[in-house]
């Protein structure tokens, strides 16, 4: 067994973090995942990758608890509820909500929502802010924001949880390479810090650089493993559904 420390308790990283056998889901009669088995290593970043409709964001939502399943079964080691940054453009910058109480709302869940802040709570999320560069602007509203800036303010709510499980559905689509080197700068620092990272991702570049890759199609696993087994030519054009040449 190999232990790392995080946050004050050992995990064991020789164990998934996460553990799929046979897992199937859906939304009423319409099953997206059919029969995924699949290990997420801990302390570790998997890539998450494949064609629109894959089954990419079902995925990341059962991991998360989000979605239920309908079989199979769902293991994970963590002890602490995973953090998830979904895609920008699926919060209303109508919210009357600002960037640092935005990041702020992460350290509720630690709290509860009766008890104070702590000093430490505080640091925490002015630590997020800065690591993400949106101190500047943590006063302005979401809707007053670039698409990057809330998309960076997602992520840093997500880091702001501390959680030992960070999920994050296209992190950095579309964004500018600032943003986008903030973004993977900190979910490096993180898996450095003993989390474990999942994201979904178009970016095959940004795929390679994972320790762990899951390729869906379908709804079903293609393959699983190191980026450079999983993103082979063959497997990308029929993951895909690309020509071969």
């Amino acid at each position: 067994m190999v232990f790392i420390l995080f946050k004050g308790a050992l995990v064991n990283v020789a164990e998934p973090a996460v553990t799929l056998r046979n897992v199937r889901a859906g939304y009423g009669p319409h099953e997206v995942l059919g029969g995924i088995t699949a290990e997420v290593p801990a302390a570790r970043s998997t890539a998450v990758v494949g064609a629109n409709g894959a089954g990419k964001s079902t995925l990341l939502n059962v991991i998360a608890g989000i979605q239920p399943i309908s079989s199979g079964t769902l293991h994970r080691t963590g002890r602490l509820r995973a953090a998830y940054a979904t895609q920008h453009s699926e919060v209303s910058g109508e919210l009357p909500i600002t960037v640092r109480a935005t990041v702020t709302m992460a350290r509720w869940a630690h709290r509860g929502p009766w008890r104070r802040l702590t000093a430490r709570d505080r640091t925490i999320v002015e630590d997020c802010l800065e690591q993400l560069d949106i101190a500047a602007i943590a006063d302005q509203p979401l809707g007053a924001l670039s698409g990057g800036q809330r998309q960076r303010t997602l992520v840093a709510q997500a880091l702001a949880q501390q959680s030992d499980l960070l999920l994050l559905d296209e992190p950095a689509a579309g964004l500018d390479l600032h943003a986008q080197t903030l973004i993977d700068e900190a979910l490096d620092a993180t898996v450095r810090g003993g989390a474990t990272v999942v994201r979904i991702t178009h970016d095959l570049a940004v795929a390679r650089r994972a320790a762990h890759c899951l390729l869906l199609r379908d709804g079903r696993l293609l393959a699983e493993g190191p980026p450079s087994a999983v993103l082979s030519r063959e497997r990308v054009a029929v993951g895909w559904g690309l020509p071969e040449e």
